[in-house]
């Protein structure tokens, strides 16, 4: 089986990075924010003040609402969303405040308990969107 060529005229899609977490120079372990094409890819985001479930999850959605913005894209343009939780008992106030923030047409989710979310945060939420 002969491999897909591109058709004449159509650019091949390119890696940029958005945010590079790189420190003193060094090639970092990943970036934040990637782009591919019309695809942005979101790392997990944490909330690392005081606060309950609402207060992290909010604070989580209105980072990546930022970032999201600032890649050319937007919260109902997010196709799918991953949501890390420190303690699934908290499952119901973080679909709370989660509720209507990416429209009327929300991404598929997957939704896990995690043991160990990064800096205390209580949960930790990535995403990829369309462009």
């Amino acid at each position: 089986m002969a491999a897909a060529v591109p058709a004449v005229g159509k650019e091949k899609p390119t890696k940029k990075v958005l945010v590079n977490n790189s420190k003193n120079g060094k090639t970092p372990l990943f970036n934040s924010v990637v782009a591919y094409g019309n695809l942005v890819f979101i790392a997990g985001v944490g909330y690392h003040e005081a606060g309950d479930i609402k207060v992290h999850t909010k604070g989580v959605l209105d980072q990546i609402q930022q970032e999201l913005e600032k890649a050319g894209s937007s919260m109902d343009k997010v196709l799918k969303c991953n949501v890390y939780l420190a303690d699934l008992k908290d499952y119901a106030g973080m679909n709370e405040v989660f509720q209507g923030r990416f429209g009327t047409e929300p991404p598929v989710r997957t939704t896990i308990a995690a043991a160990g979310v990064p800096g205390n945060s209580l949960v930790e939420i990535d995403v990829i969107a369309y462009i």
